[in-house]
């Protein structure tokens, strides 16, 4: 279901709003593989004319979030095994790579931090609320890569996150997660002991191993 606050104001107030809600609620897996969109029907839940939902749906089409098919169809991604394969291996190298440049600047706060939002994406486990469950494992890994101090480098992670977001709630469903994934305990431990290999794999195998899942 479409997270839908009102939009009172108009022009690029309200395209921004709708295209920063929608975005979110993609990124998150709030709304299915193949789920579909229409201009009229956003513009009517976000209390918008046709010209910033139109505005939104261009951007989010632009960045991959959503498909547009030959009929004019718009729909959130369905993704080929081949997509997931190509977005897992884009995951692998821009994340490492992120951890890697954030690794010296890992003070204790940051892993203090990192060890709080990692019990926040336990307690979504537990419940197995997987909207929260998705989001506080961006977090996770968003609050890591901050750390890297390369704008364009996370740029582009989440625009994968954001292409992949309707698929991870699907493989959260199929696998039935009640515990956070181990390998945030060892990204956190390879933090601590400062070791840039084990960092490296933890990163690439948590980033690969659910997705490499689903598509097989």
């Amino acid at each position: 279901m479409l997270n839908t606050p009102r939009a009172t104001d108009t022009g690029i107030a309200a395209h921004d709003r709708l295209y920063r809600s929608l975005r979110q609620q993609i990124m998150h897996g709030e709304l299915a593989p193949g789920q579909a969109l229409t201009l009229r029907g956003l513009a009517r839940s976000y209390g918008v004319s046709m010209t910033p939902a139109r505005e939104a749906l261009r951007r989010l089409s632009a960045e991959g979030a959503l498909t547009l098919s030959a009929s004019g169809r718009v729909s959130t991604p369905d993704l080929s095994t081949e997509r997931i394969e190509e977005l897992a291996t884009l995951r692998a190298l821009i994340e490492t790579e992120l951890a890697t440049r954030a690794l010296p600047r890992a003070h204790i706060a940051l892993i203090e931090r990192l060890q709080a939002i990692n019990m926040a994406n336990a307690e979504a486990a537990v419940k197995r609320d997987a909207v929260a469950y998705i989001r506080t494992n961006l977090e996770f890994h968003r609050t890591l890569y901050l750390r890297a101090q390369a704008p364009a480098m996370l740029a582009v992670a989440e625009t994968v996150w954001l292409q992949l977001g309707p698929t991870m709630r699907s493989l959260y469903t199929r696998i039935a997660r009640s515990e956070p994934p181990q390998h945030h305990r060892m990204i956190i431990a390879a933090l601590k002991a400062g070791d840039e290999p084990a960092l490296r794999l933890a990163i690439r195998t948590d980033v690969t191993q659910g997705l490499r899942h689903i598509a097989t």
